[in-house]
């Protein structure tokens, strides 16, 4: 074999080397694993009953009644809060007020309907319309639930004490007169936490 053969030879056992060798270097065992994962969200589930709380008529000055309902977590949350809103309009039989009826309704709130004189909290409907939610929450059921809030599946008694204030004065404006009042109760979740 002449040189130039040898050469040739030699030059393309060389190229067929390094191309193996560059093919090998892309040759890998690969294996894959497919997961799945599931994220629910939890639910808060705030109920009440009974859903009316109070429908009274022919109220006079010194009046009082004491309505309890419950309080009910349903869903899969502690609430760590139960919040509450009042709204109410009055209806002005003779168009002659010169006064909010709302603040002649005094509301207090119990303890439970086995200690009717144990009071949480004091205030006239107008103020509790003033009153941010918050501020309820941090008087009455911070007082009522504690710490521990409203776990799921439990329920708790809610006492409220209407009186229709006698001031010793005239309250003739107020005779014929209705007041409706719409209380939202917003429950809040306890914090996050790792899981």
């Amino acid at each position: 074999m002449n040189i130039k053969k040898q050469l040739g030879f030699g030059i393309a056992s060389a190229v067929l080397g390094i191309a193996l060798i560059g093919g090998g270097t892309f040759a890998y065992f690969s294996d894959s694993e497919t997961t799945k994962h599931t994220f629910a969200a939890g639910t808060l589930d705030l109920a009440t009953e009974p859903t009316e709380i109070i429908q009274v008529n022919n109220l006079k000055p010194g009046d009082s009644m004491i309505r309890d309902f419950e309080l009910q977590n349903n869903g899969t949350l502690d609430m760590e809060k139960v919040l509450l809103e009042t709204d109410y309009t009055v209806i002005d039989a003779e168009g002659n007020n010169t006064e909010d009826f709302g603040e002649h309704i005094m509301v207090e709130f119990l303890y439970n309907a086995d200690k009717l004189d144990e009071v949480i909290y004091q205030t006239t409907l107008a103020e509790l319309k003033t009153m941010t939610p918050e501020a309820v929450s941090e008087h009455v059921f911070l007082p009522l639930l504690g710490e521990k809030g409203l776990p799921v599946n439990t329920i708790d008694d809610f006492v409220v004490q209407f009186k229709f204030a006698d001031n010793d004065k005239d309250q003739n404006e107020f005779q014929g007169d209705a007041l409706n009042l719409k209380w939202t109760f917003i429950a809040t979740q306890t914090p996050g936490e790792e899981k």
